[in-house]
Formats: structure tokens, sequence, C-alpha cells
């Protein structure tokens, strides 16, 4: 597995070598942003570590530079910054997971993983449950409190992504990119799949949710899992 290393503490990306290496990862640095954006379009690589605080150009910059390219590489973003809010930048600026310093390499590595199995296709055919909302991405069955719920092809699609993300806030245009590539839609496209979601999981029930973050995307998350 092939990743770029985005990080200015020459510290913390020694530490990456020693314990990426041996578990078979092969492992560029990049110092400073710009050397990053160079590294990500000479070179395909399966995953991307990126620290927020950069020499030059902030990691959140960055990040949608590169999503701007076109690079759909996933993306573990480092950093001290540990509120929602900064959080939510993160993923709005492109991020696909956030890791708050200090960390476990073996958490690290882990993340790296999973992004990498779910950028691959590679998801688990289990049913996946969100509350009392459950779906078998086998036979496509959606069901909220073992009621059935019937949905046309692309808000299915969204929902099953939602679900596999959840509690994450999953940005607006990684929703696009997911479902309509780089083709972008029409603006108003997404907002009517997201409505036709909502009035088939939540409107018919006491709870909802689906929940939208204004000006970032969309959560699909149990009630006590969505901050007040």
């Amino acid at each position: 597995m092939y990743v770029l290393v985005i990080e200015d503490n020459p510290d913390l990306v020694a530490n990456l070598y020693d314990f990426l290496e041996p578990l078979g990862y092969v492992v560029d640095a990049a110092y400073d942003a710009r050397s990053g954006l160079r590294f990500a379009a000479e070179k395909k690589f399966d995953a991307i570590i990126l620290d927020l605080t950069l020499p030059g150009m902030d990691g959140l910059d960055l990040c949608r530079r590169l999503r701007d390219t076109g690079d759909d590489t996933p993306i573990l973003m480092l950093t001290a910054r540990d509120t929602l809010d900064d959080k939510l930048q993160g993923f709005a600026s492109g991020a696909d997971d956030y890791l708050v310093k200090p960390f476990a390499m073996q958490e690290l590595e882990a993340r790296l993983r999973a992004l990498v199995k779910r950028a691959r296709g590679e998801q688990s055919r289990e049913p996946l449950r969100v509350a009392d909302l459950e779906f078998d991405p086998v036979t496509l069955r959606v069901t909220r409190a073992g009621q059935p719920v019937v949905l046309p092809p692309i808000p299915l699609k969204i929902l099953e992504m939602l679900m596999r993300q959840s509690p994450r806030v999953v940005p607006r245009r990684e929703i696009e990119r997911r479902i309509w590539g780089n083709v972008r839609p029409d603006s108003d496209a997404l907002r009517v799949h997201i409505s036709v979601l909502r009035a088939a999981i939540d409107r018919p029930f006491p709870e909802a949710l689906l929940r939208t973050v204004h000006g970032i995307g969309y959560q699909l998350a149990e009630p006590d899992e969505v901050p007040d």
C-alpha cells in the first residue's frame, strides 16, 4: 500500500516510517503543502495522511485543492484541534477521516486500512443498522421499526453511503462524487434526493435520524449521537 504523508514534523514522519514500513506500507513524505501537491500529482497513492497545520498553506486549503483537481485519494487528516467545529471543517474540505493528536499508531493504521478498503469497494455485506433503521446490502431491503421502506435507486445509494459512514457528517460534494462521479449534477439534484430519503425513513416515525449540517453535508445517526 502506497501512502503519502504531508507533515512538517520530522519526528512524527520518522515515527510513521518506523511503524508503517514493517507492516508493508511504502511511505513517501512531503514536509510542506507545495511538495505535497507535487507528490500527489506525480504518483497515485492509496491514501494520504495530511497534517492540518503546514507551512505555506493550511491543510484545509490543501485538501480542497486536491479535491478540486479531481483527486479522490482517501485523506486522513491529523490535527491537534479537537472541537466539533474543527472536525466539521475538515470533513467539509474533503477529508475522509480525522485523527486528533496525540494518537496511537495502531489506531492510525486501522483507520488507513478502513479508508482504503472502503475506497476499493471492499465493503461488508452484513446488514447495516442505525437505531431502528436497517439496510441489507445484499437484498437491498430497507426497514425501520420493522416496517418496509421503499426507495428509488439514488436515494437508496445515498442511504447506504450515510449508514456506512454513520455517525460521520458526509460532505455534500463527497456524496455527489460517489453518486455521479465527475459529472456535476444539477444544483438541486442532491437536495431533491435527500428530501425523498427523509420522507421515507424519518417522517412516518417519531424520531428523525437524517440531519442536514448546513454548509457542509448530511449525517445519519442515532439521536443521542447528534450534538445539541
